[in-house]
């Protein structure tokens, strides 16, 4: 594999043309195992970014691609329909919560949340308000195009350097009430004051149910939803679920709104859909939601990506949903959780570990110090694992089909990574 061409002329995300972080080739990837062209094999602690539930290769996902493939690719969605997209849409709405009734299928999790937005801002307009504002959290990450960088934190984020140029929204604190925790009632006294001062400017309430992904991997009291949505509630503003991390299972739940018993009036959904295949993302909404934003002047939403409702990535996101449809990632889930509530505490003993979390299939280290990730990712492979902090986090995410050896491998590499200081940034 030529890596010297990929270091000179491959951009890979979040990083430098300056200097360029090592880049290490895989060949091939099967369950939880990605193999490298050195013959290294690594157990994959991220599920590629969160998606690859099922881990890789499986030979139902890999069917239905194969299968799909000798039918068609793909075919234009405006005016043409096709079977993989009605099934993919019936899986969904049974799954989702009930109040949702339409689906517009899309290309990625960011590209959900920009559909989630437009949609808000369309439904005012058709209902004769001009409502142009967005309430997000602080500590919120909701993706990389710029309608979704803007109700990203502007401070506490990746996109902090675009300030100035996005449009400006409005944030609160996010909620200080740990998921298992004691609630804090006044965790909800910012945005109270705020819509009791704005409302009439807020279109929607955008949040990640129960877990802060990319923000900093924080875990929130179910309270905070309920709150949340009785607010939405009481100043008829739309409320939009990014569950393009959490959802079909990781945090224990099907969707992490089910944490609080609430439902969206727009659900985003992504990463996991496909199973890790295929890019692709669904935004959920009510028939009431759709039916006003149709019925305004422009008399459809204005939104039509070339690749929507792609009938390769429909095909794969069926089997993916199938499998999950079969329950068994519920006890995969809880085993999870329950060897890394054992195993991670002792972490804390470590120097630069301040503090651990843990739910459904997640496992967070916070350290004292960011990571010195050239470092850090080359003793991760080393010992044979697959890790990707950000920051000051240490973090797995591992595939539902993780094996106790396969988690006690990680946590043992992150053990040892933790217990080095040449592995932190430390002035």
């Amino acid at each position: 594999m030529d890596l010297e061409f990929d270091r000179q002329h491959i951009w890979h995300p979040y990083t430098s043309t300056l200097s360029p972080l090592t880049c290490y080739p895989v060949v091939s990837a099967k369950g939880v195992h990605l193999h490298l062209e050195d013959g290294t094999t690594l157990v994959d602690g991220m599920s590629s970014w969160w998606s690859t539930i099922h881990g890789y290769n499986h030979p139902a996902l890999t069917h239905a691609a194969k299968d799909q493939l000798d039918k068609m690719s793909h075919v234009m969605f405006g005016g043409l329909t096709h079977q993989p997209a009605i099934e993919l849409s019936k899986k969904l709405l049974a799954m989702a919560p009930n109040n949702l009734e339409q689906v517009f299928l899309a290309d990625s999790g960011s590209v959900a949340v920009e559909v989630s937005l437009k949609m808000a801002l369309q439904y005012w307009h058709s209902k004769g308000e001009r409502r142009s504002k967005f309430v997000s959290l602080r500590h919120g990450y909701h993706g990389d195009t710029f309608a979704a960088m803007s109700v990203t934190d502007p401070d506490n984020s990746m996109h902090s350097l675009y300030k100035g140029f996005l449009p400006e929204h409005l944030f609160v604190d996010s909620p200080s009430s740990v998921f298992g925790g004691e609630w804090d009632p006044s965790d909800i006294d910012p945005l109270k004051a705020l819509l009791a001062e704005r409302n009439s400017d807020i279109a929607a309430i955008i949040l990640e149910p129960i877990v802060q992904g990319a923000g900093g991997m924080r875990f929130y009291h179910p309270n905070y939803l309920k709150e949340v949505r009785a607010l939405c509630d009481r100043y008829s503003i739309l409320l939009i679920c990014d569950e393009i991390a959490t959802g079909f299972g990781r945090t224990g739940k099907l969707f992490a709104v089910e944490h609080a018993d609430i439902k969206p009036d727009i659900l985003c959904v992504g990463k996991a859909l496909t199973g890790g295949y295929m890019t692709l993302s669904a935004t959920l909404t009510s028939k009431q939601v759709a039916d006003i934003v149709c019925g305004g002047e422009a008399g459809c939403f204005m939104h039509g990506p070339t690749f929507m409702g792609n009938p390769l990535a429909c095909a794969v996101a069926c089997a993916s949903l199938e499998l999950i449809e079969s329950g068994q990632w519920q006890s995969q889930v809880r085993d999870i959780e329950q060897f890394l509530k054992q195993k991670m505490p002792a972490l804390l003993e470590c120097e630069y570990v301040h503090d651990i979390r843990v739910l459904g299939a997640i496992g967070v280290i916070e350290a004292t110090h960011p990571v010195a990730m050239e470092s850090i990712q080359a003793f991760f492979v080393k010992q044979g694992v697959w890790v990707r902090p950000f920051g000051k986090l240490i973090y797995i995410m591992p595939p539902y089909i993780s094996s106790e050896s396969d988690l006690r491998l990680l946590i043992e590499a992150i053990e040892k990574a933790v217990s080095n200081k040449q592995h932190f940034v430390i002035n």
